[in-house]
């Protein structure tokens, strides 16, 4: 086996010890009760002694036992912190030794490239740790052995020291996962739900594996915000009690190469009246372990699992689209164009959301398009990104006379978004001639829109003539004065030369 090679630090964690734990508990999402193990007392009387601890998890699920050799996870981490005390002295040259040497048959180790060692034992540096602070290095990258069964499993150990600290020791069981279970993917979307109406989900999962799921499976659901689940299913923990995810545990085997739904739906309600659209997403887990977060239990009939035909979904996760019967009504901000023949003015266009939903993320926002008046030239659409002047917010027409396109989502209008629901933009346009009656339109575009009787309005030309310098001033008139004026002066140098010619000597 190829000496083990560190990988590059996850990121300093610089953080209290309290947010550092809850973002740890979200990505140890294959992960169980966490441990502490440390050969000195934490520093709970307020004295000034610097101690340790190890923030890291009792056990972690590797890979799944059907990806064999394709396995992979580089996710386990491991974190050191400080407890804090009253001196406020911090950890001074931390290291952290890892022995990887229990996970042989079950696992091989990626390259690494922060951590030195050779085989499987290997030192991290971490340097000097605050008081009340911590870092996280993920210096073991694990990958899949064939012939591994589910439930496999080998023991990492490590142990931290200090110049200044007492010693620190941990250890997690490293298991294989059982079989991958599938879900369907992209599934048929639900339209016109309205704010307070419910709709059902029947979730389904596929075991294509030769894997029984032996230890049962789990369920995570979880809708976007503006949709809430119902806390209906006794073997479900819902997050909060208006939930926007859940959790469910079947303990019933599911045999490889079956395929299964759930005895009942999930019920899912549009509870906030603004809400536009949303999404349901959900996917299975033979290595059942609750997310944090998850502690209101439903008080109805437990949900159990039904075999159904056969079938290989092939996808992690399914996926459900809502639209619902709000909309975002837009209707276009418009001027005038209007100065003399020769002005380049600054006219704002754009559009407002009357609501009463408001869109969201960057592709729902829409865009709106503006084709100039007859007469007239735009000659940039300049923003401001990131102390850079940029000319051109829009998309520029190949042809004159077509339209400029403005993606309301893009970062050139990220400051020209205002809180009453507008959204608008300096147009800089040179007025080159009058042309009476001529009008540009401005149109406005999204998806949730449904009011399109408001979605066009005129961009009116207002042009009055140029001031005489002006006009003077400009080439067609210039030119021909030239010409003259050249002529002249050249017939009266003739005609002075031939007065000259005629004189006695």
């Amino acid at each position: 086996m190829p000496l083990p090679i560190p990988i590059p630090i996850l990121g300093r964690l610089f953080t209290r010890g309290a947010a550092l734990t809850a973002a740890l508990v979200a990505v140890f999402a294959s992960a169980s009760a966490s441990v502490s193990a440390a050969s000195a007392p934490a520093a709970a009387d307020g004295s000034d002694r610097v101690v340790m601890r190890f923030e890291t998890v009792k056990t972690f699920v590797m890979y799944n036992a059907d990806e064999g050799a394709a396995g992979s996870n580089d996710d386990f981490h491991l974190p050191v912190f400080v407890e804090a005390s009253k001196g406020g002295e911090p950890a001074r040259n931390v290291r952290v030794v890892v022995d990887a040497s229990g996970l042989k048959g079950v696992a091989r180790l990626g390259d690494r490239e922060t951590c030195k060692g050779a085989g499987p034992i290997y030192t991290c540096h971490y340097g000097d740790l605050q008081n009340g602070d911590g870092e996280s290095y993920d210096p073991l990258p694990l990958l899949g052995v064939d012939g591994a069964e589910p439930g496999d499993s080998g023991t990492v150990t490590y142990t931290a020291t200090a110049d200044n600290a007492p010693t620190i020791t941990g250890s997690t069981r490293m298991i294989v996962g059982g079989p991958t279970l599938s879900a369907p993917g992209r599934e048929d979307g639900v339209s016109g739900l309205a704010p307070g109406k419910s709709a059902n989900l029947t979730p389904r999962l596929a075991n294509a594996t030769r894997f029984p799921a032996k230890q049962g499976v789990a369920l995570q659901v979880n809708v976007t915000e503006g949709l809430t689940l119902a806390a209906r299913h006794s073997n479900c923990f819902y997050a909060g009690s208006a939930p926007t995810s859940a959790w469910c545990t079947f303990p019933a085997e599911a045999a490889a190469g079956a395929a299964y739904r759930t005895s009942a739906p999930l019920v899912y309600t549009v509870a906030a009246p603004g809400t536009l659209g949303g999404e349901v997403t959900y996917s299975w887990s033979s290595a059942p372990s609750r997310p944090a977060g998850h502690t209101v239990r439903g008080t109805g009939s437990p949900l159990t699992l039904v075999r159904t035909a056969d079938q290989s979904f092939g996808d992690g996760e399914a996926r459900v689209g809502i639209t619902t019967t709000v909309q975002a009504d837009y209707r276009p901000v418009t001027a005038a164009v209007r100065g003399r023949v020769g002005d380049t003015v600054k006219v704002r266009l754009g559009l407002r959301d009357l609501g009463p939903g408001r869109p969201k993320g960057d592709e729902e926002l829409g865009r709106f398009e503006v084709v100039p008046p007859e007469g007239t030239t735009v000659t940039s659409i300049p923003y401001n990104i990131e102390g850079d002047d940029m000319k051109w917010a829009c998309g520029r027409p190949e042809k004159p006379g077509k339209a400029f396109v403005c993606e309301v989502g893009s970062a050139a209008f990220y400051e020209a978004r205002y809180g009453d629901g507008s959204t608008a933009i300096d147009f800089h346009i040179r007025i080159d001639r009058q042309v009476p009656g001529a009008k540009g339109t401005i149109r406005t575009y999204n998806p949730f829109d449904r009011t399109p009787g408001n979605d066009v309005a005129a961009i009116p030309l207002e042009a009055s003539p140029a001031p005489l310098y002006r006009a003077v001033l400009r080439p067609a008139v210039l030119m021909p004065a030239a010409l003259v004026t050249a002529a002249a002066v050249a017939a009266a140098v003739v005609v002075r030369r031939r007065r000259r010619g005629s004189e006695p000597a």
